[in-house]
């Protein structure tokens, strides 16, 4: 179930309704993206919201609410963009549903053009284990860029402190791959930061967090962590691979 959508939270939202050419987007980027390095992420979301309007949206992983809920304050009815997978924990969708029940926002689901059992039917069983970046590509990579379509700008919930990887993450940057704005409002928090929010704010959590799971993704390709080990270290453990290709 998704929350109702009222007129007054989307008008609260800004008047953008047609799309932005990548050369106007860029020159956003360009001229913006210094001045917003340090401002506080509440900032950065009414900058978003002022600037693209409907056209901006927020994903969630639902690892945490901390990045709906913000821009929930922020911009009420904002959309929220959820990727189903067809192979996420139940916990997580547990999340996205207390998520869309208790928050001003339009949670939208986005699911993959086959469901598992097609894809199983078209590429052989659990493609998750013979190829994993092909089964990131196909229920990840592909179903987002597809459902960001419509928008010109999203925000993520992306952080420096959570791997090396990920260390030069702009607060507001160009992705090329999708051709949009790429806002990532809570870059520069750490790991207290996001605990003192959600102390502070009530916010729900993924209960995963709470059981070795400090980053959680599909159940196939997730582990338990080791008190002290890299948060990462439980996504595709033992392959060579530490991204879904969302955000390279």
């Amino acid at each position: 179930m998704t929350a109702p959508t009222t007129l007054a939270a989307r008008d609260f939202r800004g008047s953008v309704t047609e799309g932005r050419s990548t050369e106007e987007l860029k020159d956003i980027v360009f001229h913006v993206g210094a001045e917003l390095e340090l401002a506080p992420a509440e900032n950065i979301i009414e900058w978003a919201v002022a600037t693209f309007g409907e056209r901006f949206c927020v994903t969630s992983s639902m690892s945490d609410a901390v990045l709906s809920h913000l821009a929930s304050t922020v911009a009420p009815g904002v959309d929220v963009v959820f990727l189903d997978t067809g192979y996420h924990f139940a916990e997580t969708i547990g999340t996205r549903d207390a998520v869309a029940a208790t928050m001003p926002v339009n949670l939208i689901d986005i699911t993959p053009v086959q469901s598992v059992a097609e894809q199983d039917a078209t590429y052989g069983k659990d493609l998750y284990k013979t190829d994993p970046d092909l089964c990131c590509k196909l229920r990840k990579v592909q179903p987002l860029a597809e459902g960001l379509a419509s928008y010109d700008a999203w925000a993520t919930g992306l952080r420096r402190a959570e791997t090396h990887n990920r260390v030069i993450a702009p607060v507001v940057g160009w992705d090329e791959k999708k051709q949009k704005v790429k806002v990532s409002p809570l870059a520069r928090w750490s790991d207290d930061d996001v605990d003192r929010y959600i102390d502070d704010h009530g916010i729900l959590v993924n209960p995963l967090q709470y059981d070795g799971y400090p980053s959680i993704g599909c159940w196939p390709c997730t582990n338990r962590v080791a008190p002290g080990e890299d948060p990462r270290s439980g996504r595709w453990a033992g392959q060579n691979k530490t991204e879904c290709g969302i955000h390279q």
